[in-house]
């Protein structure tokens, strides 16, 4: 009697046991789930820089509970992605001026590195599949699926950082390329449309093709370059409001 009794109480143990760790599970991938189109819609320009995250809303539209919901936030807040708030709804990250000048700076500096080493290294097979990224990326554009060409441009990047076979750059870079779309949001201009929707992708195949590393780190520098020049970057300067002025003006 006692060892069906003991018998019983193990197996509703593992039974249990099991369950806890399905529940676990699924509280991870949804988690995962959650971070990664929030990432994503990060990348896609759908979320502005400075728009309200608020728990509950994003919660509801989940189907999760907030602690799920906090933890996601704070996940993008440590990638700079999202500004966390006492007491106030987290926004969407905007990047300063000089933040964004920085990022792009940085990327120049490690794209150049990136290419410059796939030049010397890149296979038969990297190179075909940057060629099939590429013709995604031009044809998407061709038929004015902005939205799927600028995911495929960014992963562009991205792709030729995995395949110089440097894990620390490539970790570096998809920071960089992920902080991206918000600069391209808070100072876009009028004069162009900041996606890399031009032959630049090309050429540094192409380059990349001949082994010809001087050549992809021009193209590589001067398309990033251009990148930059079509935001409105230029410091903001305010001057200090005439506080007699503003204050008779108000008596009058």
């Amino acid at each position: 009697m006692n060892t069906a009794r003991a018998h019983r109480q193990s197996t509703a143990r593992r039974v249990e046991g099991r369950a806890v760790r399905a529940a676990v599970t699924r509280t991870a991938a949804s988690e995962a789930d959650i971070f990664a189109r929030m990432h994503q819609a990060v990348l896609d320009r759908r979320l502005e820089p400075g728009m309200k995250l608020k728990e509950v809303a994003l919660a509801d539209a989940f189907g999760v509970n907030r602690a799920v919901v906090r933890r996601v936030l704070a996940r993008l807040s440590y990638e700079r992605l999202v500004v966390l708030r006492p007491n106030r709804a987290a926004v969407v990250a905007s990047p300063s001026v000089q933040e964004s000048r920085d990022i792009f700076a940085a990327r120049r500096v490690v794209e150049a590195a990136i290419v410059a080493n796939l030049a010397n290294s890149i296979s038969r097979a990297a190179l075909k599949s940057l060629r099939v990224l590429l013709r995604d990326e031009q044809a998407a554009y061709a038929r004015g699926d902005t939205r799927r060409g600028l995911q495929l441009s960014l992963e562009f990047h991205r792709a030729l950082a995995r395949h110089a076979g440097n894990d620390v750059l490539a970790d570096f870079l998809g920071h960089l390329v992920a902080r991206t779309p918000l600069v391209v949001l808070a100072y876009r201009s009028g004069s162009g449309d900041s996606a890399c929707a031009d032959d630049a992708h090309a050429r540094i195949v192409e380059a990349l093709g001949r082994s010809d590393g001087e050549e992809a780190v021009a193209v590589m520098t001067a398309h990033l370059e251009h990148l930059e020049a079509q935001l409105d970057l230029a410091e903001k300067k305010t001057s200090a409001p005439d506080w007699a002025t503003l204050f008779a003006a108000a008596e009058s």
